[in-house]
C-alpha cells in the first residue's frame, strides 16, 4: 500500500492486524489506536477468555469495534495491509517451536506484510532454509517481511550502524547492555523465559530452548552490524555465566530465592583474525547486589578507532522497554508495507520514525 496524502490532508490509512495481547501486544493496540493513518481490523489471541472481547477492552482503552478471535484462517483471510506479530517466541514457549516462523510464512503468502518481535531480524543467521521459507511466502502473497525490537532491533545494532557514519576508522564496536530487572513486571518474561529464579540444574534442564533463542537474536545484531559496515566475520563467538543469590529476593515480578539464579552474564563477539571486533555484552541482575564482580553502570556504545567514540545511555534512559517495543514495531508498518516484496531488514530500509507522534502539538495550537 502506497502512503500519501488526500487533497484535504488526511493520510490514507493502513489497515492492521494485532497478533497477540501480552505486554507488547496491548501496547501495540494503543499505539495503533492513536494513528490517524492506521485503521485496526483484526486481533488475534492465545486465551479464549478474550475471544469475543473488544480490542480497546483488552488493551485497556476505548472500545475500537474490533473482536478478539483465536480463528487463524479467519484472520488469514481477512483484507489486510500489514500483522504486527508480537507473541512471546515459540522458540522458548510451547511445545511447537516453528509456530512463530509458520505463522508469519502463511500470513506473508496470505498477501500480508509482517512485522514481526519475536526475532528473525536478520534471519541469514538461520541459514539458508530458513530464508527460502521466508522469500518463498513473500513472493506468493507479494509482501513483505521485517523483524524488529529494542534489544536487539535497536540499541545494539541500528544504533552503532548509525554512529558508524562519524567514524573514519573502526577497530572495535563493544556494546553494552546493564539492566536489573528489580522493577520488571512480567513474571512471564523473568522467570518463565529469562530463567531466573530456577536452580542451576532446572536453568540447564530446561533452558536450552531460551538460551538457543537469545543466542540466536545476538548473532543476528552481531551479524547484521557486521554486513553493514562490509566486515567479513570468521567467526561468532558465545560465552556465558550466572549468579546464585545469596539471599531471598523479592522483584515486582515475584520472588527470587536463595540459591537460584539472579544473574546472568552475555558475551557474543564477531571476531576476525582471532580478535574480537563487535562486541555485545549484557549483563543482567535480579537485585543490584547480584554479581558485584560484573561491569555495573549503564547502557553504553564504545567504538574503537579514529575519532573514538562513546555514548552512555543513563540510568534512566528508557522509561518503558515494554513499549519501546510495541512502537519500534507499529513505527516500521508503514515503511514495510511500502517496501518492495521479500524480506527487509534494516539495512534495506529508510531509518524509521515515528510518523505523526507530535500532531497532537499542532492540533493543541489550533485549539487556543
Amino acid at each position: 500500500m502506497v502512503f500519501n496524502i488526500e487533497d484535504e490532508g488526511d493520510p490514507v490509512a493502513y489497515r492492521v492486524i494485532q497478533w497477540s495481547s501480552g505486554n507488547v501486544g496491548k501496547n501495540a493496540i494503543r499505539a495503533v489506536a492513536r494513528r490517524q493513518d492506521f485503521s485496526l481490523v483484526g486481533l488475534y489471541v492465545y486465551t479464549s477468555e478474550k475471544v469475543g472481547v473488544d480490542a480497546g477492552e483488552v488493551a485497556g482503552i476505548e472500545k475500537l469495534g474490533v473482536k478478539a478471535t483465536n480463528d487463524k484462517n479467519q484472520l488469514l483471510q481477512m483484507d489486510a495491509d500489514c500483522v504486527i506479530h508480537t507473541p512471546l517466541p515459540s522458540l522458548v514457549y510451547g511445545e511447537n517451536p516453528d509456530e512463530d516462523l509458520d505463522t508469519i510464512c502463511a500470513l506473508l503468502a496470505s498477501g500480508k506484510n509482517v512485522v514481526t518481535t519475536v526475532g528473525y531480524m536478520y534471519p541469514k543467521v538461520y541459514g539458508v532454509e530458513v530464508i527460502n521459507r521466508l522469500q518463498a511466502a513473500c513472493r506468493k502473497g507479494s509482501s513483505s517481511f521485517h523483524g524488529t525490537g529494542v534489544n536487539p532491533g535497536w540499541l545494539g545494532d541500528m544504533l552503532p550502524l548509525m554512529i558508524s557514519g562519524i567514524s573514519q576508522r573502526i577497530d572495535k564496536i563493544h556494546v553494552q547492555e546493564i539492566t536489573n530487572f528489580e522493577f520488571y513486571p512480567s513474571p512471564e518474561i523473568v522467570f518463565d523465559m529469562m530463567g531466573f529464579g530456577r536452580t542451576l540444574e532446572q536453568f540447564k534442564l530446561q533452558a536450552a530452548r531460551y538460551t538457543g533463542w537469545l543466542s540466536g537474536l545476538f548473532k543476528e545484531s552481531i551479524q547484521m552490524v557486521a554486513d553493514g559496515l562490509a566486515l567479513k566475520l570468521d567467526s561468532i563467538s558465545e560465552q556465558s555465566t550466572v549468579e546464585l543469590a545469596t539471599q531471598n529476593i523479592e522483584v515486582a515480578a515475584g520472588s527470587v530465592e536463595k540459591g537460584t539464579i539472579a544473574g546472568q552474564r552475555w558475551e557474543w563477539a564477531g571476531v576476525v583474525n582471532k580478535k574480537k571486533i563487535i562486541v555485545h555484552e549484557t549483563v543482567w541482575r535480579m537485585h543490584a547486589s547480584v554479581g558485584d564482580q560484573w561491569p555495573t553502570g549503564n547502557h553504553s556504545i564504545t567504538m574503537k578507532g579514529n575519532p573514538e567514540l562513546f555514548f552512555d545511555f543513563g540510568a534512566l534512559w528508557n522509561s518503558d522497554v515494554l513499549l519501546s517495543t510495541a512502537v519500534h514495531a507499529v513505527n516500521a508498518v508503514p515503511y514495510v508495507c511500502d517496501a518492495s516484496l521479500g524480506i527487509k531488514t534494516f539495512l534495506d530500509l529508510p531509518t524509521i520514525v515515528a510518523r505523526g507522534s507530535a500532531s497532537h502539538v499542532e492540533q493543541e495550537k489550533g485549539n487556543r
